[in-house]
Protein backbone atom coordinates (compact mmCIF):
# COMPACT_ATOMS: atom_id res chain seq x y z
CA UNK A 1 0.00 0.00 0.00
CA UNK A 2 2.97 2.51 0.71
CA UNK A 3 4.07 1.97 -3.10
CA UNK A 4 0.35 2.31 -4.22
CA UNK A 5 0.17 5.69 -2.30
CA UNK A 6 3.37 6.93 -3.38
CA UNK A 7 2.38 6.40 -6.78
CA UNK A 8 -0.65 8.28 -6.33
CA UNK A 9 0.86 10.94 -4.48
CA UNK A 10 3.24 11.90 -7.52
CA UNK A 11 0.70 11.27 -10.72
CA UNK A 12 -1.81 13.80 -8.54
CA UNK A 13 0.15 16.44 -8.08
CA UNK A 14 1.51 16.29 -11.58
CA UNK A 15 -2.61 16.15 -12.67
CA UNK A 16 -3.47 19.37 -10.31
CA UNK A 17 -0.35 21.21 -12.09
CA UNK A 18 -1.56 20.08 -15.55
CA UNK A 19 -5.72 20.72 -14.84
CA UNK A 20 -4.47 24.14 -13.59
CA UNK A 21 -2.17 24.65 -17.07
CA UNK A 22 -5.28 23.48 -18.80
CA UNK A 23 -7.91 25.64 -16.82
CA UNK A 24 -5.75 28.70 -17.89
CA UNK A 25 -6.00 27.62 -21.86
CA UNK A 26 -10.10 27.09 -21.77
CA UNK A 27 -11.89 29.71 -23.57
CA UNK A 28 -15.13 30.75 -21.68
CA UNK A 29 -18.35 31.04 -23.40
CA UNK A 30 -21.25 33.36 -22.75
CA UNK A 31 -24.71 31.84 -21.91
CA UNK A 32 -27.14 33.04 -24.60
CA UNK A 33 -30.07 31.74 -22.25
CA UNK A 34 -30.40 31.81 -18.04
CA UNK A 35 -30.71 27.87 -18.79
CA UNK A 36 -28.21 26.18 -16.54
CA UNK A 37 -26.28 23.57 -18.01
CA UNK A 38 -25.34 19.77 -16.43
CA UNK A 39 -21.80 19.76 -15.51
CA UNK A 40 -21.73 17.04 -12.87
CA UNK A 41 -17.85 16.13 -12.07
CA UNK A 42 -16.65 12.59 -12.66
CA UNK A 43 -17.13 10.40 -9.50
CA UNK A 44 -13.42 9.08 -10.43
CA UNK A 45 -10.82 11.73 -10.46
CA UNK A 46 -7.81 11.99 -12.95
CA UNK A 47 -5.04 11.03 -11.13
CA UNK A 48 -6.89 8.10 -9.91
CA UNK A 49 -7.75 6.84 -13.81
CA UNK A 50 -4.04 7.27 -14.45
CA UNK A 51 -2.90 5.45 -11.03
CA UNK A 52 -5.36 2.35 -11.80
CA UNK A 53 -4.19 2.20 -15.42
CA UNK A 54 -0.34 1.87 -14.27
CA UNK A 55 -1.30 -0.56 -11.62
CA UNK A 56 -2.50 -2.40 -14.43
CA UNK A 57 0.80 -2.95 -15.55
CA UNK A 58 2.35 -3.08 -12.44
CA UNK A 59 0.78 -6.07 -10.64
CA UNK A 60 1.12 -8.03 -14.43
CA UNK A 61 -2.16 -8.99 -14.66
CA UNK A 62 -2.71 -10.11 -18.21
CA UNK A 63 -6.54 -8.76 -19.08
CA UNK A 64 -7.90 -5.49 -17.43
CA UNK A 65 -11.28 -6.83 -16.96
CA UNK A 66 -9.84 -9.58 -14.72
CA UNK A 67 -7.39 -7.20 -12.86
CA UNK A 68 -10.26 -4.61 -12.33
CA UNK A 69 -12.91 -7.09 -10.81
CA UNK A 70 -10.38 -9.74 -9.54
CA UNK A 71 -7.94 -7.68 -7.72
CA UNK A 72 -9.42 -3.93 -7.76
CA UNK A 73 -13.54 -4.01 -6.45
CA UNK A 74 -11.69 -7.01 -3.77
CA UNK A 75 -8.70 -5.87 -2.33
CA UNK A 76 -8.34 -2.01 -3.40
CA UNK A 77 -12.04 -1.28 -2.46
CA UNK A 78 -10.82 0.67 0.50
CA UNK A 79 -7.97 2.88 -1.43
CA UNK A 80 -10.60 3.41 -4.16
CA UNK A 81 -14.05 3.97 -2.81
CA UNK A 82 -15.68 5.44 -5.62
CA UNK A 83 -15.19 3.18 -8.12
CA UNK A 84 -16.99 3.33 -11.78
CA UNK A 85 -18.54 -0.03 -13.55
CA UNK A 86 -15.84 -1.80 -15.46
CA UNK A 87 -17.79 -0.17 -19.33
CA UNK A 88 -17.83 3.45 -17.81
CA UNK A 89 -14.58 2.70 -16.32
CA UNK A 90 -13.40 1.99 -20.32
CA UNK A 91 -14.93 5.22 -21.28
CA UNK A 92 -12.64 7.12 -19.38
CA UNK A 93 -9.42 5.79 -20.98
CA UNK A 94 -9.48 7.98 -23.40
CA UNK A 95 -10.12 11.13 -21.34
CA UNK A 96 -6.46 9.96 -19.16
CA UNK A 97 -4.43 9.67 -22.87
CA UNK A 98 -3.55 13.51 -23.04
CA UNK A 99 -2.22 13.85 -19.45
CA UNK A 100 -0.69 10.23 -19.65
CA UNK A 101 1.25 11.58 -22.91
CA UNK A 102 2.53 15.24 -21.02
CA UNK A 103 2.72 12.65 -17.71
CA UNK A 104 5.69 10.63 -19.79
CA UNK A 105 7.12 13.27 -21.13
CA UNK A 106 8.01 14.72 -17.09
CA UNK A 107 9.29 11.29 -16.34
CA UNK A 108 11.46 11.20 -19.63
CA UNK A 109 12.86 14.85 -18.72
CA UNK A 110 16.24 15.14 -18.38
CA UNK A 111 17.22 11.08 -18.80
CA UNK A 112 20.27 11.91 -21.16
CA UNK A 113 23.47 11.11 -19.78
CA UNK A 114 25.81 11.03 -22.66
CA UNK A 115 25.69 7.40 -23.04
CA UNK A 116 22.80 6.61 -25.50
CA UNK A 117 21.25 3.11 -27.17
CA UNK A 118 18.77 3.58 -30.19
CA UNK A 119 16.44 0.86 -31.43
CA UNK A 120 12.87 -0.01 -32.94
CA UNK A 121 10.60 -3.34 -31.42
CA UNK A 122 7.39 -4.22 -33.27
CA UNK A 123 4.16 -3.89 -31.69
CA UNK A 124 1.91 -6.28 -33.37
CA UNK A 125 -1.89 -5.96 -33.05
CA UNK A 126 -3.02 -8.99 -34.25
CA UNK A 127 -1.45 -12.42 -35.32
CA UNK A 128 -0.83 -12.56 -39.02
CA UNK A 129 -3.36 -14.79 -39.92
CA UNK A 130 -5.74 -12.27 -38.91
CA UNK A 131 -4.35 -9.31 -40.55
CA UNK A 132 -7.34 -9.93 -43.43
CA UNK A 133 -10.07 -9.51 -40.90
CA UNK A 134 -8.80 -6.90 -38.83
CA UNK A 135 -10.46 -3.74 -38.15
CA UNK A 136 -9.24 -1.83 -35.81
CA UNK A 137 -6.36 -0.78 -37.34
CA UNK A 138 -7.11 -0.95 -40.88
CA UNK A 139 -5.81 2.43 -42.01
CA UNK A 140 -2.65 3.03 -39.45
CA UNK A 141 -1.22 -0.17 -39.04
CA UNK A 142 1.32 -1.71 -41.71
CA UNK A 143 3.29 -4.86 -42.26
CA UNK A 144 6.71 -4.64 -40.77
CA UNK A 145 9.54 -7.32 -40.70
CA UNK A 146 11.91 -7.36 -37.43
CA UNK A 147 14.48 -9.88 -36.71
CA UNK A 148 11.90 -12.08 -35.27
CA UNK A 149 9.95 -12.40 -38.77
CA UNK A 150 7.01 -10.74 -40.18
CA UNK A 151 4.21 -8.40 -37.85
CA UNK A 152 1.41 -6.42 -38.65
CA UNK A 153 1.09 -3.33 -36.72
CA UNK A 154 3.63 -0.21 -35.33
CA UNK A 155 6.66 -0.19 -34.28
CA UNK A 156 8.52 1.46 -30.98
CA UNK A 157 11.72 3.62 -31.38
CA UNK A 158 13.16 4.42 -28.41
CA UNK A 159 16.58 6.31 -27.01
CA UNK A 160 17.43 4.95 -23.29
CA UNK A 161 20.35 6.16 -21.59
CA UNK A 162 22.98 3.74 -19.32
CA UNK A 163 21.20 3.53 -16.47
CA UNK A 164 18.39 1.75 -18.28
CA UNK A 165 15.83 4.65 -18.41
CA UNK A 166 13.24 5.96 -20.98
CA UNK A 167 14.79 9.47 -22.55
CA UNK A 168 12.59 9.56 -26.32
CA UNK A 169 10.32 7.73 -27.73
CA UNK A 170 7.69 7.72 -30.55
CA UNK A 171 6.10 5.34 -32.44
CA UNK A 172 5.35 5.03 -36.45
CA UNK A 173 3.47 2.45 -38.65
CA UNK A 174 5.12 -1.28 -38.99
CA UNK A 175 7.19 -0.27 -42.49
CA UNK A 176 8.62 2.59 -41.52
CA UNK A 177 12.72 2.28 -42.05
CA UNK A 178 14.32 3.08 -38.47
CA UNK A 179 15.97 5.70 -39.84
CA UNK A 180 13.32 8.10 -40.39
CA UNK A 181 12.45 9.24 -36.97
CA UNK A 182 16.21 9.71 -35.45
CA UNK A 183 15.87 13.48 -36.58
CA UNK A 184 12.51 13.44 -34.88
CA UNK A 185 13.47 11.93 -31.99
CA UNK A 186 16.94 13.60 -31.61
CA UNK A 187 16.21 16.94 -30.11
CA UNK A 188 18.39 19.31 -28.53
CA UNK A 189 19.00 17.49 -25.61
CA UNK A 190 20.46 14.22 -26.89
CA UNK A 191 24.34 14.84 -26.35
CA UNK A 192 27.62 12.34 -26.20
CA UNK A 193 27.37 9.04 -27.77
CA UNK A 194 24.51 7.53 -29.56
CA UNK A 195 24.59 3.44 -30.13
CA UNK A 196 22.64 1.87 -32.80
CA UNK A 197 22.35 -1.43 -34.84
CA UNK A 198 23.06 -1.69 -38.70
CA UNK A 199 19.68 -0.69 -39.24
CA UNK A 200 20.99 2.83 -38.50
CA UNK A 201 23.81 3.49 -41.41
CA UNK A 202 23.58 6.59 -43.05
CA UNK A 203 25.60 8.95 -43.86
CA UNK A 204 23.62 11.57 -43.97
CA UNK A 205 22.19 10.83 -40.71
CA UNK A 206 25.55 10.68 -39.25
CA UNK A 207 26.26 14.05 -41.10
CA UNK A 208 23.00 15.83 -39.77
CA UNK A 209 24.23 14.39 -35.86
CA UNK A 210 27.21 16.14 -36.33
CA UNK A 211 26.47 19.36 -37.55
CA UNK A 212 23.54 20.26 -35.58
CA UNK A 213 23.71 18.25 -32.43
CA UNK A 214 26.78 17.32 -30.02
CA UNK A 215 26.00 13.85 -30.78
CA UNK A 216 27.88 10.80 -32.39
CA UNK A 217 26.44 8.00 -34.18
CA UNK A 218 28.49 4.95 -33.51
CA UNK A 219 27.33 1.55 -35.58
CA UNK A 220 28.99 -1.51 -36.61
CA UNK A 221 29.64 -1.94 -40.25
CA UNK A 222 28.21 -4.32 -43.02
CA UNK A 223 30.24 -7.15 -44.34
CA UNK A 224 30.36 -5.72 -47.51
CA UNK A 225 31.71 -2.07 -45.92
CA UNK A 226 35.50 -1.29 -44.84
CA UNK A 227 36.25 -1.66 -41.51
CA UNK A 228 36.20 1.79 -39.33
CA UNK A 229 38.38 3.05 -36.15
CA UNK A 230 36.66 2.42 -33.44
CA UNK A 231 37.91 3.33 -30.10
CA UNK A 232 37.93 0.77 -27.57
CA UNK A 233 35.83 2.46 -25.24
CA UNK A 234 33.27 2.97 -28.26
CA UNK A 235 33.55 -0.89 -29.20
CA UNK A 236 32.62 -2.06 -25.28
CA UNK A 237 29.92 -0.16 -24.68
CA UNK A 238 28.88 -0.80 -28.59
CA UNK A 239 29.31 -4.36 -26.76
CA UNK A 240 26.85 -3.52 -24.20
CA UNK A 241 24.14 -2.96 -26.94
CA UNK A 242 21.74 -5.62 -25.64
CA UNK A 243 20.88 -3.54 -22.94
CA UNK A 244 18.34 -1.68 -24.69
CA UNK A 245 17.28 -4.95 -25.81
CA UNK A 246 16.91 -6.49 -21.66
CA UNK A 247 14.50 -3.34 -21.91
CA UNK A 248 12.16 -3.97 -24.53
CA UNK A 249 12.25 -7.34 -23.16
CA UNK A 250 10.87 -5.89 -19.70
CA UNK A 251 8.05 -3.63 -21.68
CA UNK A 252 6.76 -6.44 -23.15
CA UNK A 253 7.19 -9.43 -21.06
CA UNK A 254 6.71 -7.81 -17.48
CA UNK A 255 4.62 -4.17 -18.50
CA UNK A 256 2.84 -6.02 -21.33
CA UNK A 257 2.97 -2.78 -23.70
CA UNK A 258 1.98 -5.52 -26.14
CA UNK A 259 -1.45 -7.44 -26.54
CA UNK A 260 -3.63 -8.14 -29.69
CA UNK A 261 -6.99 -7.17 -27.79
CA UNK A 262 -7.11 -3.85 -28.41
CA UNK A 263 -11.09 -2.66 -29.33
CA UNK A 264 -10.08 0.83 -30.00
CA UNK A 265 -7.12 2.86 -30.79
CA UNK A 266 -7.77 4.86 -27.79
CA UNK A 267 -7.14 1.69 -25.90
CA UNK A 268 -4.43 0.95 -27.57
CA UNK A 269 -2.27 4.10 -26.61
CA UNK A 270 -3.63 4.20 -23.36
CA UNK A 271 -2.41 0.64 -22.64
CA UNK A 272 0.83 1.52 -24.45
CA UNK A 273 1.29 4.82 -22.49
CA UNK A 274 0.56 3.17 -18.92
CA UNK A 275 3.02 0.42 -19.65
CA UNK A 276 5.67 2.95 -20.27
CA UNK A 277 4.67 4.82 -16.98
CA UNK A 278 4.58 2.02 -15.06
CA UNK A 279 8.19 1.06 -16.22
CA UNK A 280 8.88 4.48 -15.01
CA UNK A 281 8.41 4.14 -11.38
CA UNK A 282 10.13 0.22 -11.71
CA UNK A 283 12.27 0.72 -8.70
CA UNK A 284 14.97 -1.85 -10.63
CA UNK A 285 16.21 -1.53 -14.04
CA UNK A 286 18.70 -2.96 -16.59
CA UNK A 287 21.55 -0.79 -15.49
CA UNK A 288 25.34 -0.55 -17.87
CA UNK A 289 27.15 -1.87 -14.89
CA UNK A 290 30.93 -3.17 -14.99
CA UNK A 291 31.57 -2.03 -19.06
CA UNK A 292 34.97 -1.01 -17.49
CA UNK A 293 36.27 -3.96 -15.51
CA UNK A 294 39.77 -5.69 -16.25
CA UNK A 295 40.56 -2.49 -18.19
CA UNK A 296 41.84 1.10 -17.24
CA UNK A 297 41.79 4.43 -19.10
CA UNK A 298 44.90 5.28 -21.31
CA UNK A 299 47.36 7.29 -19.03
CA UNK A 300 48.25 11.28 -20.29
CA UNK A 301 51.88 11.00 -20.66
Amino acid sequence: MDNLEALYCHIDDYCKAYTAEQQKKMLTLKRKSSKKTRNKPCCISLAEIITILVLFHQIRYREFKAFYYGYLCQWLKSAFPRLPSYNRMVELMEKAVHPMCDYLKFLMQGNCTGISYIDSTSLAVCDNHRIKRHKVFADTAARGKSSMGWFYGFKLHVIINDQGELDKLTVTAGNVDDRKPVKQLCDMTVFGKLFGDKGYIDKSLTAWLDEHLDAELITNVKKNMKAKDIAWLDKRLLKRRFLIETVFDELKNICHIEHSRHRSPAGFIANLLAGLIAYCHQAKKPTLKNVLIGHSLPQVA
